[in-house]
Formats: C-alpha cells, structure tokens, sequence
C-alpha cells in the first residue's frame, strides 16, 4: 500500500475513509509528528495504492497486517475514519496482538445503510474520458451533490493524466459495484480489551447514545469524546481534533 511516513516516536497508523485518501490527513499528521512516527496510509482501491477486484474488510484487514508485518511497527496505536475505523476494529479484533491503542473517529461497530449511493451517481456521471476541466467536473458533481465542501473533496481523487485529460485515483467501477460491502456490521467477532477511544461529531448520526452499550461490550476499554462537527470530525476541527487524541493518548 501508498504511505506517507512522518516524525519520530511511538508509531501511529492512520486510514482514512471512503473516497478519501493519505493526503486528507496530512495537516494532522504534522501536527502529531513532533511526538510520534506517523504512516498515512491508501487503504485498496484509493488514493496511490493498488486497485483489486476485492474490496471488502477482510481484505482491507489483511492489507494493514501485511503493511505492519512488512514496515516492522511495533505496538502501533491505530487511528480510523469511517471507512477506515470499520477496518481498524475489524483489525484489532481479528490481531490484537499487532495493535497497541485503537482510535475510532466518527463510526460505530454496527451495519449502515449507507447514504453515499448518490455520491456515485454523481461521480459515475463525470465522463471521465471528455471532461475538460476541474470546474467541469464540479458542475456536473453538483447535480447530484449540494454540498461544495464535500465536492471539494471527492473531487480530490481527479488526477491529470501525462497525456492529458483527467482519471481517477479511485477504483470507481469497483467502489460502486462494492459500496454494500462498507455498510457491513464487523465482520470479526470477539472482544478488544486494550483502550479504545472513539470520537464522534455532535453535528453527526454516525455515532450515537444507543450505540455505547454494543462498544463496550466489544471494547470493554473503551472511552467516547463528543466534538462540535459533523462527520468530518479530523478536517472540520484539525487542531482540536489533535489536541483530543494527545490528551487522551498520555493518560
């Protein structure tokens, strides 16, 4: 898999979430990095790293355990968005001896019934073979998505070809046929007794009061902060966001 490695220290493992990429925590990287050794990672299907035809949790899993395996981290503490949180659990279930903390941001050990079917459509509309310019893509993304903000970052994944032209970094064929895949509930089963902290958004669904029975359960550990944002939580409140996590990490 892509990485981006910063810093020095105790390592930390960051995955970001659907759509998303190691570039989206770059600012909360560096400001992690003056104490810990930080690798930003592009789970499959997304960002620098490899596409597949398998997109799933197991496969995802067993990815981040080959990434640890390979680079040597010991004891890292892992922090998951989303996506990258349902991967981070999943993970610390099935190798609880690979892990040393895990930081679930704005996700719940449950199934959803996603709502990012119209975000496909809209990036299935873009015509990536013709489309001339960013702001064309954006025109066309914005009859399917209001939000300027979260086109804005969907539309990170365009990438300007040598030969001209734009692609995507995402698998998009497989995202959409795979998209039910993400919304699965864990898909390992167990208990996780080292500390946990999850981080919700109040503005944000993702997480809510009748989820803590199930967490602590299966992160008996397990400890909530309540940020004011929405999904978003890491992006929309970076230095808070961080602030959160080293606090709760020297305790």
């Amino acid at each position: 898999m892509f990485f981006r490695e910063f810093g020095q220290g105790q390592p930390i493992v960051i995955l970001h979430g659907l759509f998303g990429s190691s570039d989206n925590w770059l600012p909360q990287a560096k400001l992690l990095s003056d104490s810990y050794t930080i690798y930003t990672v592009d789970q499959r299907n997304h960002g620098l790293s490899p596409h597949s035809e398998e997109f799933d949790y197991p496969s995802m899993v067993a990815d981040l355990a080959e990434f640890i395996d390979d680079h040597k981290i010991v004891d890292p503490i892992i922090i998951g968005h989303s996506m990258g949180g349902k991967t981070a659990m999943n993970f610390a279930l099935a190798h609880p001896d690979k892990i040393g903390k895990l930081i679930v941001v704005d996700i719940s050990p449950r199934a959803y019934d996603l709502e990012h079917y119209v975000i496909l459509q809209g990036l299935n509309a873009i015509a990536i073979e013709k489309v001339q310019s960013r702001k064309e893509a954006d025109e066309i993304l914005a009859q399917h998505v209001a939000e300027p903000d979260v086109r804005q970052f969907l539309l990170k994944n365009l990438q300007r070809k040598d030969t001209g032209g734009f692609s995507w970094k995402i698998n998009l064929p497989v995202l959409t046929r795979k998209l039910g895949n993400i919304g699965l509930d864990l898909q390992v089963k167990g208990t996780f007794a080292k500390p946990t902290l999850f981080i919700r958004g109040v503005r944000s669904n993702y997480v809510q009061d009748a989820d803590w029975t199930r967490i602590s359960t299966i992160f008996p550990d397990a400890t909530l902060e309540t940020m004011e944002t929405g999904h978003w939580v890491q992006a929309e409140k970076p230095n808070e966001f961080v602030d959160v996590v080293k606090q709760w990490l020297i305790r």
